[in-house]
């Protein structure tokens, strides 16, 4: 797995802002939530995870670029 750049990271940003919504599609990730989870975006760190907190009450974080997640309105 590569690090993201600097730029990736900024764009991972804006394309994902605090307090959006997103929908899991497929995380490889033996603890993950449930294809089709929804969760509201807290972030994205500076190593390119998106941190998420899951309807369902989880908080495992996305890995942007290996994990898939979509937005969503609402």
């Amino acid at each position: 797995m590569r690090i993201p750049t600097k730029e990736q990271i900024e764009k991972y940003r804006a394309e994902f802002p605090a307090g959006c919504r997103v929908e899991l599609v497929s995380m490889d990730d033996f603890q993950a939530p449930p294809k089709g989870t929804k969760g509201t975006v807290q972030g994205v760190d500076d190593i390119g995870n998106l941190l998420v907190h899951w309807d369902n009450g989880s908080s495992l974080n996305v890995i942007l670029g290996v994990d898939k997640v979509r937005k969503i309105n609402g």
